[in-house]
């Protein structure tokens, strides 16, 4: 399995971190806290502060990847390559939109599968900025822009990139990337393209009825997007060092997500 390189070298921990008792986190996921020892002065901090986490080098890696033992990059990633190389295709061929870019974990690992083209998005400036600082040079172009509120100008150079692929790492259906936003990417995709991207395994559950929940179920029921491959593993740990599953599913978009089909009833 692939590593990003500055994963393989190591971050080496630089921040004092500490989880509450386990009885004070009977929160949502996205709701989680942890508390950073700066220098005496101790911050608490939601899991999805990222801004407050991008600001400082390492903490992102340390938090995730060293104590709560992600591996959601390298597994999508690893997927992507393995289905688009089954169907005839190679990941060096394709111009890949990377969607919640973030610091560039994800975009790392496509640069060392050689992709024609690498573009990240992220609406936090916060995001960029620590990409440039911790990877240079990944992305061919890193956008910071509300994907749901688009100018005239963004929205025509991002379609100038012709994108043949999508990905979106661990930022969906908490709130982090709205539906909007979401519909918006895929829709930069070019029919017959590739989709990639990883939900919470609870947003698939029929007693779901969220927003990002009932999209996900209107593409792999309306015929939108041609599943290759869906499956369950284990994201990363919770606090507690219990496992949070997530799925994980890599498709061929079969065509655009219209406001028809988000305002669509479906009878679950």
């Amino acid at each position: 399995m692939h590593m990003p390189p500055s994963l393989i070298r190591g971050l080496k921990p630089r921040h004092r971190i500490s989880f509450p008792p386990l009885a004070s986190q009977h929160l949502p996921q996205d709701e989680v806290t942890f508390q950073l020892d700066e220098g005496g002065e101790q911050l608490h901090l939601r899991f999805h502060d990222y801004g407050a986490l991008y600001q400082r080098p390492g903490l992102y890696e340390q938090l995730f990847y060293e104590r709560l033992k992600c591996r959601s990059p390298q597994k999508i990633a690893e997927i992507m390559d393995n289905v688009v190389t089954a169907n005839g295709g190679r990941l060096s061929e394709l111009r890949v939109l990377d969607v919640g870019a973030g610091n560039g974990i994800m975009g790392e690992l496509l640069a060392t599968r050689s992709v024609a083209r690498l573009v990240g998005i992220d609406i936090l400036e916060d995001a960029k900025s620590a990409c440039e600082r911790d990877r240079p040079g990944v992305y061919d172009a890193y956008y910071v822009e509300d994907l749901t509120a688009l100018t005239k100008d963004a929205e025509q150079e991002l379609e100038s990139w012709q994108f043949d692929a999508m990905c979106c790492i661990a930022a969906l259906g908490f709130g982090d990337i709205p539906v909007e936003a979401f519909t918006r990417a895929y829709n930069l995709v070019s029919d017959g393209g590739w989709a990639a991207f990883n939900v919470r395994d609870t947003f698939l559950e029929s007693t779901d009825q969220s927003g990002f929940s009932l999209l996900i179920k209107k593409l792999l029921t309306r015929d939108m997007l041609e599943i290759h491959h869906l499956e369950r593993y284990v994201h990363r740990i919770s606090i507690d060092g219990s496992p949070l599953y997530y799925y994980a599913l890599v498709g061929r978009k079969k065509g655009n997500i219209t406001p028809a089909i988000i305002e669509e009833k479906l009878g679950w």
